[in-house]
């Protein structure tokens, strides 16, 4: 890990929140590594940099570890849950212990007897047939659900076999826990409404549960049943004492939710995404707009982000600030993706809580980037003390390929806002020979400043040569331009650069100086974009070439094999069985394709 990456982990540490939520630990080049949830982020993700952390595969996770994302909850149940949600989507390599769900607890009701049975356990569905709900957090929350079950709705969670032997009511029945349907004293049908009722509340949908009791004490009270009347108003009362609807997993179908907030300069919009009941995470964007009226910053958002970007959007996208013309964004996403969607911004019950959330993490984001903000101006005022003069945009140049094969060059800009990705460029280099860097830097040079402006420095990753040859092409191109080339130092150990200036003096800044952590920050941005477009094309010319010698496998068919597992990559990895599940592939062909990839 680099001292750039080193140093925005710390500053993650430092402003991390301390409320409940879930974590996500990515890798070098955003890979999920891990998922966890916390009752206190900060506490916990701090805990995984501890020096008495010895577990070989904790210290294995943490030197991988290149950023940290959040994503803040309002509980510790509804954190395992998001967890769960996660970990069973993206699969993290280091989730070794949650590759299923049979370290969870649910509570299950059976299915097989006219007085079905209550109970917890691990695994669901792994034992016997029945209703399962949950997960819970642990094995003690588990435990008093299903006491408070007992309280409000006395069906029997004993064994089977113990409820077949009873000859009379054992002590739950004399502790009001129990019907003591093992004896009859309750019928199937009254037995029954119990069970819906454990099940009503289980599932959250209590408001029903809650006015079915209501007239119950009522009409008790009423024929001067005082003792029955008090009955349903101990269990009404724990009703509404013990209900915590679980927002994570009770919203029914499809949504997106979006959160918009602005301040000290920074506009943030917060989107959650669930799909199919389940939340599946969020993210937050920082959109580079103008403008005072957030409402109208929100419409255009929406419609930049579905019409430009999104592949799909849910039937339903709910704001938390109206705008104007809402009806008529509605409308045209409606038109375009062929089905109603309805944009919501006054909504109640579990999307309102779903809003919550998004606001919460809304003003996190903002929180977090405002801390990064900071950071990244004491980084520009001290580049501009190492150069002698004021520095707002940064532009760098790098190039990536492998033994001369699709070379690309990255060129990536910073401002004293951070990266500006939307001025980010690549250049696909033709007519070089292969291998040939001094050759793709000067093409890409030319080409982009033949009709962009010059930036305030211009940033060459590499040394003296490289930056001699940028010097010919802005002489060629009659450009003043001031520039400086940062090498690798002795063994390409980061912290130990040196800076090549025109005039010829170089200079090498201390590993903790802020100014080289900027320029680190930029090269490698710079690298990063190049290598994955790099990668991306080196991988399309080779899968072409794999896949056209295998017979039958004509244009067509290979293009919805690509987009079917998303890249040669994915198509390498699938099983045979797997490759029998993409459209209009048989056995045969899955068969032919498998043998001809691996053997």
């Amino acid at each position: 890990m680099n001292s750039n990456a080193r140093e925005h982990l710390i500053a993650l540490l430092a402003n991390m929140t301390q409320l409940p939520g879930v974590y996500k630990m990515l890798g070098k080049s955003g890979e999920l590594l891990y998922v966890g949830k916390a009752k206190n982020l900060k506490n916990r993700v701090n805990s995984y940099f501890a020096k008495t952390i010895e577990h070989p595969k904790t210290q294995a996770l943490v030197a991988r570890i290149y950023d940290i994302e959040t994503l803040i909850v309002r509980s510790e149940t509804e954190a395992l849950l998001l967890e769960q949600n996660l970990i069973k989507l993206h699969r993290p390599p280091y989730n070794i212990m949650l590759r299923d769900d049979k370290s969870y607890v649910y509570i299950f009701i059976s299915a097989d007897q006219s007085y079905p049975r209550i109970a917890s356990g691990r695994g669901k569905g792994r034992h016997q047939a029945g209703k399962f709900f949950g997960p819970y957090p642990s094995a003690a929350s588990a435990k008093e659900t299903l006491v408070i079950l007992e309280k409000l709705f006395n069906v029997r969670q004993c064994e089977n076999s113990y409820f077949s032997q009873r000859k009379r009511p054992c002590l739950q029945y004399q502790i009001k826990r129990c019907s003591a349907p093992c004896v009859g004293l309750i019928s199937p049908e009254a037995y029954a409404q119990d069970v819906q009722n454990s099940i009503q509340f289980l599932k959250g949908d209590t408001p029903a549960l809650n006015q079915e009791l209501i007239e119950k004490m009522e009409q008790a009270a009423a024929k001067l049943e005082f003792e029955q009347a008090m009955f349903y108003r101990d269990r009404l009362s724990l009703l509404r004492e013990m209900t915590a609807q679980q927002a994570v997993y009770t919203l029914k179908g499809e949504a997106d939710i979006l959160a918009i907030a602005h301040q000290a300069g920074v506009t943030c919009v917060q989107m959650l995404y669930v799909r199919n009941g389940q939340m599946l995470g969020g993210k937050s964007y920082f959109p580079d707009m103008i403008g005072d009226d957030l409402g109208q910053l929100l419409s255009d958002f929406i419609a930049n982000f579905y019409f430009q970007v999104a592949d799909e959007v849910p039937t339903e996208i709910i704001i938390n600030l109206d705008f104007s013309d809402r009806a008529q964004l509605e409308q045209a996403l409606s038109q375009q993706f062929e089905k109603k969607i309805q944009i919501k911004a006054n909504v109640r019950e579990t999307r309102a809580e779903w809003l919550e959330l998004a606001q919460m993490n809304v003003q996190h984001a903002i929180k977090r980037q405002l801390s990064n903000h900071v950071e990244l101006q004491q980084r520009f005022s001290q580049l501009a003390e190492v150069t002698g003069r004021s520095i707002d945009r940064i532009e760098c140049f790098d190039i990536s390929h492998t033994m001369g094969e699709a070379t690309i060059a990255s060129c990536v800009v910073f401002d004293q806002g951070g990266a500006r990705k939307r001025d980010y460029r690549q250049f696909a280099i033709q007519d070089i020979q292969a291998g040939d860097d001094y050759a793709a830097m000067r093409q890409a040079l030319t080409r982009r400043y033949k009709k962009a402006m010059l930036p305030d420095l211009l940033l060459i990753d590499g040394g003296k040569g490289q930056l001699h040859m940028a010097m010919q092409v802005m002489q060629e191109l009659r450009l003043d331009a001031f520039m400086m080339g940062v090498s690798k130092g002795e063994g390409r150990k980061a912290g130990l650069e040196t800076l090549h200036f025109t005039d010829g003096h170089k200079i090498q800044l201390s590993e903790d100086h802020k100014a080289l952590h900027l320029i680190q920050q930029v090269r490698d941005e710079a690298h990063r974009f190049a290598i994955t477009k790099h990668r991306a094309k080196r991988d399309k010319r080779r899968a072409g070439s794999v896949l056209e010698v295998i017979p039958g496998l004509g244009p067509k068919r290979r293009r919805d094999l690509l987009s079917h597992f998303g890249g040669i990559q994915g198509v390498l990895n699938a099983s045979e069985k797997e490759l029998t599940r993409v459209p209009g592939f048989g056995e045969v062909m899955a068969k032919t394709i498998y043998k001809v990839l691996h053997e």
